[in-house]
């Protein structure tokens, strides 16, 4: 699948393909602290299958609980994550499916690190709603 997208200011765009059917949940403490958020929804897109049009990311260089290094590429302007990759020679890119213009259409197929996963997040269905903002 063809997606394109980018930062919330705009300095970032870019283009990839990916596989809808491997969109991940990611529940580590470390994706939640890096979005400020609960969780983190991504999708591989592979070396050749992803480019940046626009702008340049910062790089922000973490290493993960395993001892693997990753390089998460951020806009330098406005914060939005982009992505995550290996610090060397990287063949895959974990893409922040909420850039992408289509992201409605990439649906999580999996979570990881559910041990970390806090309780509240994984069902919210009895809280309530409002079409925007507060009520």
């Amino acid at each position: 699948m063809h997606i394109d997208g980018g930062c919330h200011c705009g300095f970032i765009t870019y283009e990839a393909e990916v596989d809808p059917d491997k969109v991940t949940i990611c529940h580590c403490t470390d994706c939640q602290t890096l979005t400020g958020s609960v969780y983190r929804v991504t999708v591989p897109a592979p070396k050749d299958g992803f480019k940046l049009l626009t702008g340049r990311p910062k790089i922000y260089v973490k290493t993960a609980e395993s001892g693997v290094r990753r390089a998460h590429g951020f806009c330098p302007e406005c914060g939005t994550p982009i992505y995550a990759t290996a610090v060397t020679d990287p063949q895959v890119y974990g893409v922040r499916v909420g850039t992408a213009r289509q992201r409605a259409q990439l649906s999580p197929k999996r979570q990881t690190w559910c041990d970390s996963a806090l309780e509240w997040a994984i069902d919210i269905n009895g809280l309530p709603r409002s079409a925007k903002g507060a009520a």
